[in-house]
């Protein structure tokens, strides 16, 4: 039998507009045209001049013919450039693409060639990691390649050198690629929500890295989740330590145009430059991976300006933070948000909700409370823990491990160009996290495992079949496996158990670990590098198949890595 609603008014163009958060710019324009938009070192610019800047990138790529199904590429650190790329980008229809500045060359140009990138932005420090990874598109085109349009963002505090040989090398300027656009241009919302906004690539945590791809729906609701799940208000002061190439920042980008709110750029991450931010801006905001929190806490006291102006209130997600780390920040004056999320989520979308009932309690046991991964955000309709086995709920009981799953609108559209994995990712009407938890008695989920060995080091993923694939490309090394160790800066880091061929001198090991981790060094990103390697048998199956899990009590076994006193 139909349904049918109590009218049959239809949807028209006063009443109905995709969702898109690209209006909040414009908003915000009109609303505090004056106020401080984003800060970075001795530059400030309004929102006005923000909206203004955003259009002329706007116009300056549809004047290029970059539009509705193309895609834009940045690849820069925190700086205004990369904050005005979230709105001037899809302004113009395209796509945005941020890079992991961290990556390698050949990475990179695998992800550019994935994404088809049009145009490629690029920090002035990042040039030449750039210039070395369309050298490589370049190589294996076998002769059809198209170069795209290069745009080098400058930054006074970098060594100009580094600028003038990408000037040199024919790329636009930025600011002169901004003025080629018009400040009025008329720039066109998208017609239907389901439109894509952003590109983004998972850490390589498979063989090569996934495109996740976002709509415009989803980051207008994700951005008005996130200020209602941290209590976030108008005019918030927020710092940028979590890179905006992380799911385009968690969408706090365009949360802080919704609020009105003040962007503090910070280029480079360290203690002394959040605390020095803190007193200087009147930070209120930050989010960052634990390993952030465990730089904060650690600091030497030169480093900090203590105690706090006011509470500053912190996000932290990409790995269980440390109940330790938890109740130091508490100590120093920081209110800690756990959330949990993945870039197939548009960032966090559970969140440890904290209970009132929590503030009487030792401060060892809301630290332990907060470490769990928490409830659904109010902008995702299903989160749960199904069995692996028969794809049921698992009871609330805090022990029957299951996968985390989630549905709703602010799930990816899916993985460009892979209708396979697709298919596998969302089976049975639910996002697959790959991620294995547990749900206890108050509907708080935990994570307890990753379910493909997935390393998590300072907040990045790290494949640790990659990093053995590479390690196997040494000329002494007959196996290796890798498997997370615990890391006292970085939370967790490669750990290399490796079976040397025979006839190699084994008699120095110091020598040889520092040779394998130099030969890595050249073949991966620097933090995908084992910081340690043990020598020996791997322990295997009937099969032959190596035990990972005998390799991870080993290295649990051997504690963390130590934190350098240098």
């Amino acid at each position: 039998m139909e349904m049918r609603d109590i009218d049959d008014l239809p949807k028209n163009a006063a009443n109905y507009m995709a969702l898109t958060p690209l209006w909040f710019l414009e908003r915000a324009a009109t609303v505090h045209p004056d106020r401080k938009a984003v800060v970075h070192a001795s530059r400030t610019y309004t929102w006005f001049q923000t909206y203004r800047r955003c259009c002329c990138l706007a116009s300056a790529l549809s004047r290029r013919s970059v539009g509705v199904g193309s895609t834009v590429a940045i690849i820069a650190p925190n700086v205004p450039a990369l904050y005005e790329a979230h709105f001037g980008i899809p302004m113009s229809g395209a796509v945005l693409n941020t890079v992991n500045i961290r990556l390698n060359a050949s990475t990179i140009a695998f992800l550019l060639g994935h994404s088809k990138s049009a145009v490629v932005f690029v920090d002035q420090e990042f040039f030449t990691l750039a210039e070395d990874a369309l050298k490589i598109m370049k190589e294996k085109s076998q002769g059809n390649f198209k170069h795209p349009l290069l745009i080098v963002i400058a930054d006074e505090s970098c060594d100009p050198k580094a600028l003038r040989y990408a000037l040199g090398k024919g790329a636009i300027e930025y600011e002169k690629f901004l003025e080629s656009g018009d400040p009025e241009f008329a720039w066109k919302p998208p017609q239907d929500e389901w439109q894509s906004i952003a590109l983004g690539y998972t850490s390589g945590t498979t063989a090569s890295p996934k495109g996740v791809v976002l709509h415009h729906r989803g980051a207008y609701l994700m951005s008005l989740s996130n200020p209602l799940i941290w209590g976030m208000t108008e005019g918030a002061v927020y710092l940028w330590t979590l890179p905006m190439f992380h799911c385009n920042g968690w969408c706090f980008t365009w949360s802080l145009a919704a609020l009105c709110g003040t962007n503090i750029c910070l280029r480079q991450v360290t203690a002394k430059g959040v605390y020095s931010a803190i007193a200087k801006y009147g930070v209120t905001h930050f989010c960052g991976a634990p390993v952030v929190l465990n730089t904060i806490v650690n600091a030497p006291p030169e480093d900090t300006i203590l105690p706090l102006p006011h509470v500053v209130r912190v996000m932290t997600a990409g790995a269980a933070p440390p109940p330790a780390v938890l109740s130091a920040m508490s100590q120093k004056g920081f209110r800690v948000t756990h959330t949990y999320g993945l870039s197939e989520t548009y960032g966090p979308s559970t969140v440890c909700a904290w209970k009132p009932e929590w503030d009487s309690l030792p401060p060892e046991t809301q630290a332990r409370l907060n470490s769990r991964q928490g409830v659904r955000y109010i902008g995702l309709e299903g989160l749960d823990v199904i069995s692996t086995k028969t794809g049921q709920p698992v009871p609330a009981d805090g022990k029957t491990i299951g996968e985390i799953v989630m549905r709703g609108n602010v799930v990816m559209k899916g993985y460009l160009k892979n209708p396979k994995v697709n298919e596998e990712t969302f089976a049975n009407g639910w996002f697959h996290s790959g991620d294995l938890g547990v749900k206890h008695s108050d509907g708080y989920i935990e994570i307890k495992d990753r379910s493909k060995d997935i390393i998590i080091s300072g907040g990045e993923n790290i494949s640790s079949v990659e990093v053995e694939n590479s390690m196997y490309l040494h000329a002494a090394i007959l196996e290796a496996s890798v498997v997370a160790r615990a890391d006292e800066r970085w939370g967790e880091s490669p750990c290399a158990f490796v079976t040397l061929k025979p006839g190699v001198d084994k008699s120095d090991e110091q020598r040889l670990a520092e040779d394998i981790m130099k030969f890595c060094r050249s073949k991966m990103p620097a933090y995908w590098v084992p910081k340690s390697v043990v020598f020996g048998p791997l322990p295997k199956t009937a099969t032959g198949k190596i035990q990972k899990h005998v390799l991870r009590a080993k290295a649990k076994e051997l504690g963390p890595v130590k934190l350098s006193k240098l």
